[in-house]
């Protein structure tokens, strides 16, 4: 990890800010990780100065899969009903900058700022990896945070304080992309969604939309991992109770979609299309949902 900071000067840059495709929804994916870029067992983390911000198409995604447009956005962390700010200094001191489709310091890096972040280097692109803290505990019972990215050019608020009423803490639904994360829980649910040609093998780097209880979505691809549990499938850590939606689609992999099935062999849908899951409560014990694709 890099022993430098990431720090913004809100009304400093605010003249520097590139903004993408402002008012329309943004493609590709983020996701948490540790400094270095890597992945934890679960997306479970031992505790919460742990957790970095990277950008990119995600674990999984081959090298061509759309990333974060070019461009300016802000993050925040919330409880996972989107509810709660969690993430306490002002908005100014919580922008990346996604140049050629990762994290890129093009804004500076500074010790002395009194809202720096901390950075790291993600060790498979060389790209920036951004601490989320400083940010409270969730009032979630599960242990599960809920991190944001959404374009400048989307966010409600001035960036010189932590939130307005506008929106959501200043962030609109469906020009924003979240991912989940877990500090100090053992109890994993997920969403497992898998490709597979009738009596073949699963397939690798096929992705869907995970559309989130709030209307936010991320891009998901699937891969295999056995050091982290991850078996030939686009895997949503830590979903919040309630409906989330699956969007499959077609695509070079997987050119014709067949049947889908769940967890329990139950045929649910058929086709390109979205599939509804419902997450029961969070004080459940730990469950997997599975929505398993036929490609024809």
């Amino acid at each position: 990890m890099r022993s430098t900071f990431f720090a913004i000067a809100a009304l400093a840059i605010a003249s520097m800010f590139v903004v993408p495709a402002a008012h329309a929804q943004i493609h590709g994916a983020i996701f948490t990780t540790t400094a270095t870029g890597n992945e934890v067992n679960f997306n479970i983390y031992a505790s919460k100065d742990l957790v970095y911000l990277d950008g990119g198409p995600g674990p999984g995604a081959p090298q061509s899969a759309a990333s974060l447009p070019d461009g300016d956005y802000v993050f925040m962390v919330t409880d996972p009903a989107g509810k709660k700010l969690l993430s306490t200094d002002n908005a100014g001191c919580r922008i990346i900058t996604i140049i050629n489709g990762i994290i890129d310091p093009k804004l500076g890096v500074a010790d002395s700022t009194p809202c720096a972040h901390h950075t790291g280097v993600d060790n498979d692109h060389g790209a920036l990896t951004v601490q989320l803290m400083p940010y409270d505990d969730t009032p979630n019972n599960g242990g599960v945070y809920k991190a944001w990215v959404t374009p400048i050019g989307n966010y409600l608020c001035p960036l010189t304080v932590p939130e307005c009423t506008l929106g959501k803490h200043g962030f609109v639904n469906r020009y924003s992309k979240t991912d989940n994360f877990k500090v100090k829980i053992t109890r994993p649910i997920e969403i497992d969604t898998r490709h597979h040609h009738p009596g073949g093998p699963w397939i690798d780097g096929v992705s869907v939309l995970w559309t989130d209880t709030l209307g936010n979505s991320n891009t998901k691809w699937s891969y295999y991992n056995v050091d982290l549990d991850v078996n030939h499938e686009a895997h949503v850590e830590a979903p919040e109770p309630g409906v989330h939606q699956i969007t499959i689609s077609n695509q070079s992999l997987c050119p014709s979609i067949g049947n889908i099935y769940d967890e329990n062999g139950n045929l649910i849908g058929s086709g390109p299309g979205t599939i509804n899951v419902r997450v029961g409560p969070d004080n459940a014990k730990g469950y997997t949902y599975r929505v398993d694709v036929e490609c024809n």
